[in-house]
């Protein structure tokens, strides 16, 4: 894109984060964090319990035939503890700790067996709950001490006790790696996927139902009592035969314009440039698109890029009160990103429920793309979409 073109959303701003707010002594951020020492001792205790008892059970028996599947059965009630830990520390600790990936789905009872006894997250999480208890005393204790005795240092204290759980919980509790992290967003992004395409095959059904097959069985009908009248009043014929012909060319424009919305043409043919400015000659608000792209993209990402514009400016048109728009798009490495501007009244934004915007995000999400709005009350409003290149094969 040449210098005038708007620059690549940061890091940061892409994910969505906003700039760290500076904390008090004694705001919000330290009360949360000294009800989670506090915490500590008693959810340390039920976890040592639990890891100590399950383990030793399991290990001891070993020898028999229930020994193994107590073991097992032990690991999988570990992932409900470490499940619970990971919620407490997002809670009260503001800490960013994903989800591991669920163990796969297996038949048979020697595999199910298998899978658990072998589960590293199951395994850290015992050993999570081993370590804790002497580390649940000594925060429960400092942090009681500090409330009583040591007020003015007492912020500094927990912060520094609580700086020490976020390690242990990322360092033990945290998906195994990175492999491990995208395997769970992927599950994650897997049901947005299923959902979208099930949604748009309910709509693609209810348009051939509603439109086109309706017409064409009106035309069948109507052919039908021409055929009948060809001989006794031809002049009548004639007329529904006219009319048919009209029914006709309304049903191929009703059948042309659903293809459209499955995957347009023109969009095929000759890329993101001509499909979206066939978009923007169809946009009720006035609209200029530019497109600086050397190559084209694969064919999916085009098919998303223009879909996303086409929702953009469909938002535009309905809620937006501009009385202009862009759409530029241009290339940054390995990502495409996609941008539109209005001079609207503002106001959009991602985190409602049910809005478009939202699904919009979580859509892009799935395919490791990212939606960043800015629209402040009284406009203008800026959508930057980003995802993946993956340019064409061959």
């Amino acid at each position: 894109m040449t210098a005038d073109h708007p620059s690549t959303p940061s890091p940061a701003v892409a994910a969505g984060h906003a700039p760290a707010r500076r904390r008090t002594a004694y705001g919000k951020e330290t009360w949360k964090e000294i009800s989670f020492l506090l915490l500590n001792l008693p959810t340390a205790l039920v976890g040592f319990v639990y890891a100590v008892t399950s383990v030793v059970v399991g290990v001891g028996l070993s020898v028999t035939v229930i020994g193994l599947p107590l073991l097992a059965a032990g690991l999988a009630g570990a992932r409900g503890i470490g499940r619970s830990e990971r919620a407490r520390a997002r809670g009260l600790l503001d800490a960013d700790v994903a989800e591991p990936s669920p163990l796969p789905r297996t038949g048979g009872a020697l595999p199910w067996l298998w899978a658990r006894l072998k589960d590293p997250v199951a395994w850290r999480t015992q050993l999570y709950g081993l370590i804790r208890l002497p580390w649940g005393v000594v925060t429960f204790s400092v942090t009681l001490v500090s409330l009583v005795a040591l007020w003015p240092v007492l912020p500094f204290i927990a912060r520094g006790l609580a700086a020490a759980d976020r390690g242990m919980v990322r360092g033990l509790l945290s998906p195994s790696d990175e492999l491990e992290r995208r395997i769970a967003e992927l599950e994650s992004d897997r049901g947005v996927v299923v959902d979208t395409a099930a949604a748009d095959l309910r709509r693609i059904e209810r348009d051939l139902h509603d439109g086109a097959q309706a017409r064409l069985v009106a035309l069948a009908m109507g052919l039908g009592l021409a055929k009948e009248k060809l001989h006794e009043d031809p002049d009548a014929a004639a007329a529904m035969v006219a009319e048919a012909h009209g029914e006709v060319k309304l049903a191929l424009q009703e059948l042309r314009d659903l293809a459209r919305g499955i995957h347009p043409a023109v969009l095929t043919d000759r890329g993101l440039g001509a499909a979206l400015s066939s978009l923007a000659g169809r946009c009720t608000v006035p609209a200029t698109v530019t497109v600086d792209l050397a190559e084209r993209p694969a064919e999916a990402i085009e098919g998303i890029a223009y879909f996303t514009v086409s929702e953009l400016l469909q938002n535009v048109s309905k809620h937006a009160r501009a009385r202009a728009v862009s759409v530029e798009v241009w290339r940054a490495k390995d990502r495409l990103l996609l941008q539109v501007r209005d001079d609207g009244v503002g106001g959009a934004r991602t985190d409602g429920p049910g809005t478009g915007l939202a699904g919009l995000a979580e859509r892009l999400g799935a395919v490791d793309g990212v939606l960043v709005v800015d629209s402040p009350a009284g406009g203008p409003t800026t959508v930057t979409a980003e995802l993946p290149w993956r340019g064409r094969r061959g």
